[in-house]
């Protein structure tokens, strides 16, 4: 098992390298970027289409090859980074490493236990989609409001909610393992998703511990 997780947090850790050497290298055009984020249709257009490719590997990876499993997760990382190259721009390098390295820790810490630990996470599923479900309608309500409040609210939940789905995703990765016996490449594709999932609890610890330290360039 400890050569199926390595393999998965391998994954993962592409991904993560993936997407911010795009984001990295789109920051460095400020044309591209101007380009994309003044042209609406583009720019939702690229949303969507992160979207669409988290719902198609998830609902469909059963059916997908290991290769095509893959290339969507990649794929997915990189146009993530399209999106990131203007995070790369709105906030100071040093706020960047220091959310980074604070993600990185707390996110490291909450795997150990997910991986260790007797409990049931599962029972936790409810609240932790709950919390998903309200950081969302409060994103939305905030995009009218533009509440400093609900912000601060947003963010203190996120960090509860992905610290708790970190452990979770962590522990399904044991429950993915040992219920595929006998099928290596169903084994093999639910690995790129557990990969996927712990990518989307890093970046989104990493958006969190951005917002609560601030260091917007000015």
């Amino acid at each position: 098992m400890n050569t199926y997780i390595a393999k998965v947090f391998g994954w993962m850790f592409a991904g993560l390298l993936l997407t911010a050497a795009v984001g990295y290298l789109v920051a460095g055009n400020l044309e591209l970027v101007a380009f994309i984020v003044t042209n609406p249709i583009l720019f939702f257009g690229i949303m969507i289409a992160e979207i669409a490719m988290v719902v198609v590997l998830s609902s469909r990876i059963t059916k997908l090859s290991y290769g095509a499993a893959v290339g969507l997760f990649l794929a997915y990382a990189a146009i993530n980074g399209i999106t990131f190259s203007i995070i790369f721009l709105a906030y100071t390098s040093e706020s960047i490493a220091t959310a980074f390295s604070t993600t990185a820790i707390t996110f490291g810490i909450m795997c150990v236990y997910g991986y260790f630990t007797r409990a049931d996470l599962t029972r936790f599923r409810s609240i932790l989609f709950m919390g998903l479900i309200g950081i969302l309608v409060l994103s939305v309500v905030n995009i009218f409001m533009a509440s400093s409040s609900i912000g601060w609210i947003i963010s203190i939940v996120s960090l509860f909610v992905f610290l708790g789905l970190t452990a979770y995703d962590m522990q399904r990765l044991k429950a993915f393992y040992f219920g595929t016996e006998g099928d290596s490449v169903l084994r093999s594709n639910l690995g790129i998703i557990g990969a996927l999932r712990l990518y989307l609890d890093f970046i989104n610890l990493f958006l969190t511990m951005l917002r609560f330290m601030g260091g917007r360039r000015r």
